[in-house]
């Protein structure tokens, strides 16, 4: 546990990177979050919106965690600095993006940090692996399973290839 002020529950976050070592900056932020009970498999997804850039790997990260939303957000974007992440265009290639997915039992709708995340059900390239580590919240998946959009690379700790 990390030594927070509330009760553990779940914490799901999403994790991407399309930019240098993509493996080496999934496998450095998750070495670096407290709480982690389970990772998904790790997948290579086309981007989404954006400017033309490179394929993503992408996986889900389940936390059993007492962390608030807010303190969840301040990890991310810590997770995201060292990783060398530059906030230059929206949606653009990155290092690291790590967003909050979903905490058990809380809502938030601020400026900057919006729990549940507003597009998680309609994106297969985070419905996919978040079916891995949190199946009951996953009903159906946009476009069916993964195929040709959201391929399973393999697990984070042993990448395909390596």
């Amino acid at each position: 546990m990390s030594g927070g002020a509330g009760p553990t529950r779940r914490a799901l976050l999403s994790l991407g990177s399309n930019v240098g070592d993509r493996w080496e900056h999934l496998r450095g932020a998750v070495a670096a979050m407290p709480d982690v009970v389970d990772v998904s498999t790790v997948y290579e997804t086309a981007p989404v919106g954006g400017p033309d850039q490179g394929p993503y790997l992408n996986c889900v990260v389940r936390l059993q965690t007492d962390l608030s939303p807010k303190a969840l957000l301040e990890l991310c974007r810590g997770l995201e600095v060292e990783a060398g992440r530059v906030r230059r265009v929206r949606w653009g290639p990155r290092t690291l993006d790590v967003d909050i997915l979903w905490v058990d039992g809380e809502s938030v709708d601020d400026e900057g940090l919006t729990v549940p995340h507003p597009r998680m059900f309609e994106r297969a390239f985070v419905l996919v692996p978040l079916r891995d580590v949190a199946p009951d919240l996953v009903d159906e998946i946009p476009g069916g399973t993964a195929g040709d959009d959201v391929v399973p690379v393999g697990p984070l700790a042993e990448p395909a290839g390596a």
